[in-house]
Order: structure tokens, then C-alpha cells, then sequence
């Protein structure tokens, strides 16, 4: 294959573009599209015009598919030109046996891309065989597109219960700080989950969440089984070349507006919080040093506090050299699921999670991106994140729990993660 570009004259939004494309889509009766937009291979947006999801029960089968790609010739560097847009859910390596609403993984194959630049300009990219021509009507129909204006789309939305009451999620706090105290583990992340309906389209929440929310991670995926609206800040892992890095958060306390700095050096400070990114930094090391060359795992930036909507955060990195012959199916099965939302050791984490928490986590805590065959990878960890069947909206909250740990701390923490999801739904 080889790559094929265009520069288009547009510097449209790309919450418009995402909406200009679902519309296109629905016209043609086709996929719809699916969208990174934030801070994604050193870009700003990539956008699939129309993607058919093809599920995947077992986690071998949906580790494999980023694997399954074709050789590019002559690739630009700050290129993507397609690959596999999806997700890996939780539920790939839940010890427990649940039944889940939506599929465990979902991936779907992508031959072009609108791609926004650093500097706001959009790009056509597409990957085409060896001996057919360039997409030249494609691209010119794809650069008029950009030049129109979406049509106005609203949504209904209930309020979110709390399916889980204030007092049952602090009896499961107070049940992982006890684990804790018995020597099972160090560390868990404790969820729960709020539950309401919504009537509409669901890119259009998606593109109104990009534009007030301005996620560092967000990503639109959906199918004939809904869809996944996730407003992530968190990077789970990035592997371009031998080079891969992970960015787990760990540790936060409201931020009441873009100038409100009063909680960040109390978050530097917070015995608690900063325990819980150490625990978390040291789990990902391991990981990731199970496929890295030795001595190349290394963590060049150490409880970084960085801003998200409604709250700040303790950010670390995590960066290692693959080692050779290590593909992106073996590189997720050393780290998947996240670190950050699950605990350490592990193992026990994942095992505790299923006996605290009422309900299997979806998508929730697992992980959604891109795998192209120029950029290579790049997934978030699955937060802030609306999944929706039929007219069901879900949102999973929670923390991370350590000894210190205070139960009604916890719960609003939960409330402070949920609060801009919320104030979205109600606009």
C-alpha cells in the first residue's frame, strides 16, 4: 500500500466536523463515523468518515487485531492515514464471569482519515493498494463537506441516578481498605455507577462534550450494539516504533474553574494521593518491563499536577524500548487493563473489584484509540465515559483506594468526577 494525502482549506472545529460527518453517514446509511479528538499522535483530531464495528469476544482475538496490518510505503512521519479504530473493554480480563450489555471489544477497519494538524489545518489521508488510483473524488467530496454547516441536533436527557448509594459504596471503601489492612494488596480502584436515559444522537453529545469539556482523550466509537462517548483524560499506552510510554493518573481534588489553583499544591502534598500514583508508577514499570530491554523502562516525569474538567490530577510517565519481536498483541497483554483503574498487586485488584462492585464495568476502565500502520498505537483509559444502548446512558465513577483512604472522601470524589458529565447531559 502506499499513502496517499491532501491538504484541505478548512480549519472547521472538530466538534462541527464530527458532526458534519454522523450526518453524511446518515444520509448514505453507512457506519458511523469515528472520532480521537484532543491530543492524539501529535494531532488534534482524527476523524473516520464512516466505520463498520466487527466485535470480538475473547481478549486474544481483540489483541491481535491491531497486529493485522499492511505495509505502507513511502509514509510521512506526522502521518496516521487509517488503521483500527476501537476499544477493549474491562471485561476481557474480569476474573469474574459477568454478563455484559455491550460487546467485550469492538475494532473497525478505516482506509482514510481526516486528520486536524497542531496548527488547525485538516488533512485527507488515505492508505491505497499498489496499482489503483488516488481517491481524488473522495477527498474533493470530503473538503466540501467541511465547508458546510451541520444541522442542529439535540438531545433529551433524565437526570443520572446514583444506582449505588452513598453508604453502599462506602461500605465497599471500607471493605478494599480492610483487604489492605489484611496484607491482600496494596491498592484498588473502587467504582460505581450512575444510570439515566437519553433520546438523540449520540454524536452530537460527543461533539458538544469536545467543545465545552475539551478532553485530552476523547474518543467516539458506535455500532449496532450503541455507543461509547469517552471524555478521557488519561493516556493508558502509546507505542510508536520501540518506543512506548504510558501516563497513569493517580490522585485528585476538585478545581472550581480555569483560574482556581488552590488544590494544587494540597495535591502535591497529600500523603494519600501521592501513594497512590507511586503504587500505580512502580505497576506499570513492572509491566511494561516485562517486554521492554532491560534497563530501558525508565519514569521522566514523577507527580506532574495537571488540570481536567472539574478536577486536577497527579500525572507520572512511564517510558521503556520495546523489546524485538514484540508486537502490539504481546505489548497489551503485559499491561492491559490499566493500571490506574485497577490496583497493585493486580492480580488481587482485579479479583477484589469483582467481589465490591454490584455491577461489571463495561467499556469502563478498559481502553479506546487508534492503531495505524504508520503511527502505531495509541489508547486511552476508558473514564469519563458515556456507554449507551437503546436509549441506556451509563457512567462509571470512582478512585483509588489505599490505607489512608477516607470513605466519605471517596464517594466525593465520585461526585466531583461526575459533576461536568452531568452539567453536559443538562445543556
Amino acid at each position: 500500500m502506499r499513502l496517499v494525502r491532501r491538504l484541505l482549506r478548512s480549519q472547521l472545529a472538530p466538534g462541527r466536523a464530527v458532526r458534519l460527518l454522523a450526518e453524511r453517514a446518515r444520509a448514505r446509511d453507512a457506519g458511523a463515523p469515528a472520532a480521537l479528538c484532543g491530543d492524539w499522535f501529535g494531532s488534534r483530531a482524527v476523524l473516520a468518515p464512516s466505520v463498520r464495528m466487527a466485535t470480538a469476544a475473547t481478549a486474544g482475538e481483540a489483541f491481535a487485531v491491531p497486529t493485522r496490518q499492511p505495509v505502507v510505503h513511502d509514509a510521512v512521519p506526522d502521518a496516521i492515514g487509517g488503521g483500527w479504530f476501537g476499544y477493549l473493554g474491562y471485561g476481557l480480563t474480569d476474573p469474574v464471569a459477568h454478563s455484559r450489555v455491550l460487546p467485550n471489544a469492538a475494532w473497525g477497519w478505516a482506509d482514510h482519515v481526516l486528520r486536524q494538524d497542531t496548527e488547525e489545518r485538516w488533512w485527507f489521508e488515505a492508505l491505497v493498494p499498489d496499482g489503483e488510483t488516488a481517491p481524488t473524488a473522495l477527498a474533493e467530496e470530503l473538503e466540501s463537506l467541511l465547508d458546510g454547516e451541520p444541522t442542529p441536533h439535540g438531545w433529551k436527557a433524565s437526570d443520572l441516578r446514583r444506582v449505588q448509594t452513598p453508604e453502599r459504596h462506602q461500605e465497599a471503601v471500607r471493605g478494599c481498605i480492610g483487604a489492605i489492612g489484611e496484607g491482600e494488596l496494596f491498592q484498588a480502584n473502587v467504582c460505581t455507577r450512575f444510570a439515566g436515559e437519553f433520546r438523540g444522537e449520540p454524536t452530537e453529545l460527543f461533539a458538544a462534550g469536545i467543545e465545552r469539556l475539551r478532553p485530552a482523550r476523547g474518543a467516539y466509537l458506535g455500532g449496532g450494539w450503541g455507543s461509547v462517548l469517552s471524555f478521557s483524560p488519561e493516556l493508558f499506552v502509546a507505542r510508536h516504533g520501540n518506543h512506548v510510554h504510558s501516563t497513569p493518573i493517580k490522585g485528585t481534588l476538585p478545581r472550581r474553574g480555569p483560574d482556581d489553583d488552590a488544590n494544587v499544591e494540597l495535591l502535591r502534598r497529600s500523603t494519600k494521593d501521592v501513594a497512590e500514583n507511586v503504587m500505580i508508577v512502580d505497576l506499570v514499570r513492572n509491566d511494561l518491563g516485562r517486554v521492554c530491554v532491560t534497563g530501558t523502562v525508565r519514569v521522566p516525569e514523577l507527580l506532574v499536577v495537571r488540570p481536567a474538567p472539574g478536577v486536577w490530577h497527579l500525572e507520572s510517565t512511564v517510558e521503556g524500548q520495546l523489546a524485538s519481536r514484540v508486537d502490539d498483541a504481546a505489548l497489551l497483554r503485559a499491561t492491559f487493563p490499566p493500571g490506574s483503574v485497577t490496583g497493585a498487586p493486580k492480580s488481587r485488584a482485579l479479583e477484589l473489584i469483582g467481589e465490591l462492585e454490584p455491577w461489571p464495568r463495561e467499556v469502563y476502565c478498559g481502553a479506546i484509540g487508534l492503531a495505524s500502520p504508520i503511527a502505531g498505537m495509541e489508547l486511552n483509559v476508558a473514564i469519563r465515559t458515556f456507554e449507551l444502548h437503546s436509549e441506556h446512558l451509563w457512567l462509571g465513577v470512582g478512585g483509588g483506594i489505599t490505607a489512608e483512604s477516607d470513605p466519605h472522601a471517596e464517594w466525593q470524589e465520585c461526585l466531583h468526577k461526575a459533576a461536568p458529565l452531568e452539567a453536559l447531559l443538562r445543556s
